[in-house]
């Protein structure tokens, strides 16, 4: 049975059938079908009880901000991506787990903000980190009730939400003239997908209900005013996303302990040599694009 496209509504195909082959909560069966017009690649039907696919251990509730500073060092790429556009001014972060980009951007000068869905990492960044945070699964609405922004990021977020397309007309609306929005995301058009196909890391069913290429993004925010700024495949944590995929590839082949390390460990041997590939513009496993207000 073809399923509409949510997108652009057209009727498409199932592409495959996967599982949660990252973190095996379940051995249900999940369909993605790809449409033929505009590319998107979407779970259909969307779990009903898609928040059980995030359980307790999904996130390490730390009890300082140590943990976030020890980070520091990993997300500095980030924020050197932004203050090409934006040196300082309001920055919201949707998504942001515990935090530690959002923290960064804080201590870089942002009045950092962010929305979290998850109740336990939102009391920590609130009462622990000092960051204002709404706790909500809608980021549409709490959108609403926060004053505009000068940056609004999400890294690696928009590929979790059932509703990006109302999602990326919230931030549009909630972005002052001249303001940024950044968005990182695993990339359907890279070399690693076509390789790997649904054992793919990145396809990572059922919390990843969409893998949408960069273009549709930009499509969709150019239409509503936004003009592209900044697009590749190749920043700091594009290339580090590329290792990720091949390592876990073959950490997943195995549950026990020790065979899991050694194969995680050849799967970075793996990604050196298909490096060369991985690295090639537009191909590796996730892409960040950031796109400007019009003034």
């Amino acid at each position: 049975m073809k399923k509409n496209c949510s997108y652009c509504n057209t009727k498409s195909n199932l592409l495959f059938q996967s599982k949660d082959y990252n973190r095996k909560v379940t051995n249900t069966v999940f369909d993605h079908y790809k449409c033929p017009k505009c590319k998107l690649i979407f779970i259909d039907p969307i779990p009903e009880n898609l928040g059980d696919y995030y359980p307790q251990t999904y996130y390490s509730i730390p009890d300082s901000v140590d943990v976030l500073k020890s980070g520091f060092a990993h997300e500095r790429y980030k924020i050197e991506i932004i203050q090409r556009f934006i040196k300082q001014g309001r920055l919201l972060e949707i998504g942001p787990s515990l935090g530690c980009f959002t923290y960064l951007a804080k201590h870089s000068g942002f009045d950092a903000e962010a929305i979290e869905m998850d109740a336990r990492c939102s009391k920590f960044l609130n009462e622990i980190a000092n960051i204002p945070t709404v706790n909500s699964d809608n980021a549409c609405e709490a959108l609403k009730t926060l004053p505009p922004f000068d940056v609004i990021a999400l890294w690696h977020v928009i590929e979790h939400l059932p509703n990006p397309w109302e999602t990326l007309e919230a931030i549009v609306k909630s972005l002052n003239k001249g303001g940024v929005v950044v968005i990182a995301a695993p990339n359907p058009d890279a070399f690693q997908f076509k390789v790997l196909g649904r054992y793919w890391p990145h396809v990572d069913a059922p919390r990843h209900v969409m893998l949408i290429p960069s273009s549709l993004i930009i499509e969709k925010l150019e239409s509503l005013g936004m003009k592209l700024e900044y697009n590749t495949t190749n920043d700091e944590g594009g290339l580090g996303w590329n290792i990720f995929g091949w390592e876990f590839f073959f950490s997943n082949l195995s549950s026990q302990p020790r065979i899991n390390r050694y194969l995680h460990s050849f799967g970075r041997k793996v990604a050196k040599v298909f490096g060369v590939f991985d690295r090639l513009e537009g191909k590796g496993s996730a892409y960040t694009i950031v796109l400007r207000k019009v003034e």
